[in-house]
């Protein structure tokens, strides 16, 4: 039987990868991480079993014994540490396109020269205890303080300074000194 290909996004820090293997209610996962950088997935997924397999030649070696992984119910997410601390320029031997199932994880992608600067940045998920709170979800470096999340704010304004304009235009015409009625309001 032929196997398909989940989809596999990826990225880096100099002392880790990290693979997320997209695939809904992945049952029967396997995994198999040698450590000169064979990385192999199969599972089966949907009410027909079907099966996915993804075999990956990885750049460079690894360390299997500091590698984890956490299965989801939408993906199976992995964190593989490098063997040396390093940037890769790709994440397989493999030169020239890579594979269609293969993409950056741009939500976790870190430029090496960013690195440090980021403090791992939000994929940065240490023991995979998924600290919600330091995954800075929804972006923003919020303080503690919870931004007025309205939509449309420049519509607003403009129909406030519509609303206010009459009202202005009102206060501008003087009021008659002469006792005589205002000739507008007759």
């Amino acid at each position: 039987m032929l196997c398909r290909h989940p989809s596999v996004k990826w990225a880096q820090r100099s002392d880790k990868l990290f693979i997320t293997v997209q695939l809904p209610d992945a049952q029967n996962v396997k995994l198999k991480l040698e450590p000169e950088g064979k990385f192999f997935f199969s599972a089966t997924s949907g009410a027909d079993n079907i099966p996915y397999e993804v075999e990956l030649d990885l750049l460079d070696k690894v360390n299997v014994e500091e590698s984890k992984a956490a299965i989801g119910s939408r993906n199976i997410q992995y964190i593989v540490k490098k063997a040396e601390n390093k940037w890769w320029s790709r994440l397989i031997k493999q030169t020239g396109k890579p594979p269609v199932f293969l993409t950056v994880d741009w939500d976790k992608w870190v430029d090496e020269d960013e690195e440090n600067s980021s403090k791992g940045g939000p994929a940065d998920m240490g023991d995979m205890g998924f600290d919600f709170p330091d995954l800075n979800l929804g972006g923003g470096g919020f303080d503690g303080a919870v931004p007025d999340m309205d939509d449309d704010d420049e519509n607003d304004t403009e129909d406030e300074n519509a609303e206010e304009a009459p009202l202005a235009e009102k206060e501008a015409v003087p009021p008659s000194t002469s006792g005589e009625a205002d000739p507008k309001k007759t």
